[in-house]
């Protein structure tokens, strides 16, 4: 004889509660999976995000993908495809509205400097020409900077600073010069740089090189005056600005640095730089580097990508951040019982961002 158990019908399953991020919207299990996701993920309004579904990426490429990878999410893609700028990621109302941003998104390739004769070595505009005051009601200004290598020891790795090239906001070039290195060159890596030995024969010694550069970033002050707390100083613009301040033995405020290749937004998913080339061809729509490295053409084209992600605008979200009464700091925030009742967009009204994101500095 069968079981009663056997002679029940089945009873519908009562599907799981699922946790959703309200920010990338993964989905969890159990509440303290959602919440450890969101004390670890630093999601907040400053992250690229979708302009059909909303979901908010860690990075540009990761939005990209999104949208126009090799397995975009479909109806944003399709959506997309019809209204968004692949350049800038941005969605349009019309065709129409997403032409007429084009013409001024996709940008044409800066005349390269080429490497002159000594004879026209350019010198820096006098500096006071460029101090905050002349730009009355503008943020405070940047200056790009660009430096090429060539190389020194035995087997020519050592990188040695040959030529320097300084633009600001509108492009101008504001300063210029070859640069004696500081131990003989065995390797001028021609390829790249197109720099000969003649190029150096003559060139701006190491210590002057830096009383320019430094006059020019700290608003005309000389170099014994400075104020290290970036005080009055100038915000650097550059791709792997560590390295060419290495090369020219100086040092800058860490705050008032802001490098395309460490920006987390421009970086890869695994949180690699990519390459200024990749960075200008994706997000400008243009090429450089195509024969030697030119110094001009680079300064131009991350200064473009900076004013690009500054110039974001980022609105809060429709809902009021949710601080619990109990904690203050953010650390804590997330240990708090007052959590557990929190809905998922309060939740994310919590969640800060763990980088400087670039449109502070239009504010």
């Amino acid at each position: 004889m069968d079981s009663q158990a056997d002679t029940q019908p089945d009873l519908p399953q009562t599907p799981a509660k699922r946790h959703k991020c309200a920010a990338c919207y993964r989905q969890y299990k159990k509440r303290e999976h959602l919440m450890e996701h969101m004390k670890m993920s630093y999601h907040s309004v400053h992250q690229p995000k979708c302009g059909v579904c909303q979901k908010h990426c860690k990075s540009f490429e990761s939005l990209r993908e999104h949208l126009i990878g090799p397995l975009p999410k479909g109806n944003c893609s399709e959506h997309f495809s019809q209204y968004g700028c692949p350049l800038c990621l941005k969605l349009f109302d019309s065709p129409t509205a997403l032409i007429e941003h084009k013409e001024i998104c996709y940008l044409s390739a800066p005349t390269p400097l080429g490497t002159e004769p000594l004879t026209n070595i350019r010198s820096p505009k006098h500096c006071s020409d460029y101090s905050d005051e002349n730009h009355t009601g503008r943020p405070p200004g940047a200056i790009a900077i660009d430096c090429e290598m060539v190389g020194g020891g035995s087997d020519g790795t050592i990188d040695l600073c040959a030529r320097v090239c300084m633009v600001d906001e509108d492009e101008n070039l504001i300063f210029h010069t070859y640069v004696q290195p500081q131990i003989p060159v065995t390797n001028y890596r021609y390829d790249i740089t197109g720099l000969t030995e003649e190029h150096l024969r003559d060139a701006m010694p190491l210590k002057e090189v830096q009383e320019k550069v430094l006059e020019i970033l700290y608003n005309g002050e000389s170099i014994g005056k400075v104020r290290l707390d970036g005080g009055k100083a100038k915000l650097l613009v550059g791709h792997d600005l560590e390295h060419d301040l290495d090369c020219l033995n100086l040092t800058y405020p860490g705050h008032m640095l802001r490098d395309t290749a460490k920006y987390r937004p421009l970086m890869k998913t695994n949180l690699v730089s990519h390459s200024l080339k990749y960075l200008t061809r994706t997000y400008l729509g243009y090429d450089i580097q195509t024969d030697t490295h030119d110094p001009f053409e680079d300064c131009v084209s991350v200064m473009r990508l900076y004013k690009r992600i500054r110039g974001q605008v980022h609105t809060e979200e429709n809902f009021r951040a949710f601080t619990p009464s109990s904690v203050t700091s953010n650390s804590d925030s997330w240990n708090s019982k007052e959590l557990e009742n929190c809905t998922p967009d309060e939740l994310f009204a919590m969640s800060k961002s763990d980088y400087k994101c670039w449109c502070s500095d239009s504010m």
